[in-house]
């Protein structure tokens, strides 16, 4: 065991509520390749929308191409540090 009392305490504090700890269970699920493959689809699928002809509509799609890199990191940070993983480490 590696937190003090204060840590202890903090963690007791700052939990997650349950709507986070629902999200960070799901995600954790997903491989991180998912996240980056829709991406590069938004992308893709902007390019084509824009060849097309169909302006906005490549505008609105190429747009999710952050969300979904967003939503990757946020992933990757659940899996390496979520806070299942500080509650089973701190507490006994």
């Amino acid at each position: 065991m590696t937190g003090t009392v204060n840590d202890i305490v903090d963690n007791e504090t700052h939990r997650e509520g349950p709507l986070a700890r629902g999200i960070e269970q799901h995600t954790a699920k997903l491989p991180s390749d998912v996240f980056l493959w829709a991406s590069v689809a938004a992308m893709g699928t902007s390019c084509c929308l824009k060849m097309m002809g169909r302006k906005h509509a490549a505008l609105f799609v190429g747009q999710w191409a952050a969300p979904f890199l967003l939503m990757g990191i946020y992933n990757k940070i659940v899996k390496v540090a979520g806070h299942d993983r500080e509650d089973n480490e701190i507490m006994p």
